[in-house]
């Protein structure tokens, strides 16, 4: 009896290591003259080999990177640039003016860890809340987040109107 409770207890362990929470959440914040992206990882885990995918296709503001003086945006730019953490763009060698995504990759991630970069984002409405150089908490509502760990843990998230979107539905060992 004593072996059948300790692979009972074993096998409970093994359990609650794959069930644990890997919450993700990414906030936009307007800023002048560049706005900021804070991901910020309160999981039980380290997650290795993260990507992180943006996209601003569905959101409701028409919403767009603004990152040279020429092109899609309106007056002030900025290029992409990580503030906080290890993180490198994949998804181009560089952001260019008037794209909707970005995917990042970031090594490692461990509890409690934030990442943060700035880049401008402007809004192609013709009639917007702020003006097409300032974003409004609405208007990046409907952008996507999407999260992939290593090969088999993905999740994904929508921003709401108060411009943050919550992975809930990543588990990791």
């Amino acid at each position: 009896m004593f072996n059948f409770q300790r692979a009972l207890l074993a096998s409970t362990l093994v359990c609650s290591a794959q069930l644990a929470h890997a919450n993700v959440t990414v906030d936009f914040r307007e800023g002048a003259p560049k706005d900021r992206f804070t991901i910020t990882y309160t999981g039980e885990c380290v997650l290795n080999d993260v990507v992180f995918n943006i996209d601003l296709t569905g959101t409701d503001g028409k919403l767009i990177f603004d990152t040279t003086a020429a092109g899609a945006g309106v007056e002030v730019f900025q290029p992409f640039e990580v503030t906080q953490g290890a993180v490198k763009l994949i998804s181009s060698q560089r952001v260019n003016d008037g794209d909707k995504a970005l995917s990042l990759a970031i090594e490692k991630l461990g509890s409690g860890d934030s990442i943060s970069f700035t880049i401008d984002v402007d809004d192609t409405l013709t009639n917007s809340e702020l003006g097409n150089i300032r974003v409004s908490n609405s208007e990046i509502r409907g952008g996507t987040v999407r999260v992939q760990v290593g090969k088999n843990i993905s999740a994904s998230a929508v921003f709401g109107s108060n411009s943050k979107a919550e992975t809930s539905a990543l588990t990791c060992a």
